[in-house]
Parts: structure tokens; C-alpha cells; sequence
């Protein structure tokens, strides 16, 4: 079984092309369509890698990965973070309150995403 990730936006164009390219690749993709549905998701499986937009409906990319970590079953959870206004955002709060890993601004080569995907996922196994 491959490394799971959960990819959670709320634009379909972005989910299926994204999702087709780290299926492809051999991972397994979870889809939720905003934060709420993503904390669910994740509740019920921790996931290897959560791949999430900034801004949603219900609950935004912020939020959700702020219950992550403060929450000690999900605090560790990999977290690559896409935005159309990443320029807008806090690099502070980004990766150092946050731990985002990776911020991608959209629009973004799916291709180059799953270069991201593989250099973290595959350190992780190096690692263990």
C-alpha cells in the first residue's frame, strides 16, 4: 500500500489534476472539499502527507492546520500549503507557528508538486 496523502480544496479543476498526477505516481489520495471535511478525514486516518488550500469554505487551510497541531495525534503531520495570495501570507506564521513545509502558490505545475511530494515522503522512509 503506498503512502497516503489527503489533498483538500474546494476547486475541482486543481483536486483532479493534482489528485491524477500523485495517483499515477503510485500514492494513495484522499479528497475533501474544505477544512471541515478534511479534519474528518483525518480523524479517521492519519494521513502521510496533508496537501491543503489557504482558503476555503467551513474551515480554511489555517485553521485546519492549526487544530493539527495542537492536537499530539496530529501534530506531526506533514503540511505542503497552496494559495492564490501566498504573497499575502506570513512567512512567520507559515513555517514557524504552523510548520508548513511547503507554501505553492497557484496556479502550480502539478509536476513540480509531486517532486515536493516525493523529497518529503521519500526522506520519511529514508528516516524511519
Amino acid at each position: 500500500m503506498g503512502k497516503r496523502i489527503l489533498l483538500c480544496d474546494d476547486e475541482i479543476h486543481i483536486i483532479r489534476a493534482t489528485e491524477f498526477k500523485l495517483k499515477k505516481a503510485g500514492y494513495d489520495v484522499e479528497i475533501a472539499a474544505d477544512g471541515e471535511e478534511a479534519w474528518k478525514a483525518i480523524q479517521n486516518q492519519i494521513p502521510d502527507l496533508l496537501i491543503t488550500d489557504c482558503s476555503m469554505p467551513r474551515l480554511n487551510g489555517l485553521e485546519l492546520i492549526g487544530r493539527m497541531r495542537n492536537n499530539p495525534q496530529t501534530a506531526n503531520i506533514p503540511v505542503f500549503m497552496l494559495s492564490a495570495k501566498s504573497y499575502e501570507l506570513s512567512a512567520d506564521l507559515i513555517y514557524k507557528e504552523l510548520h508548513v513545509l511547503r507554501l505553492i502558490a497557484k496556479p502550480f505545475s502539478p509536476r513540480e508538486l509531486l517532486q515536493d511530494v516525493n523529497a518529503i515522503l521519500q526522506q520519511e522512509t529514508i528516516n524511519i
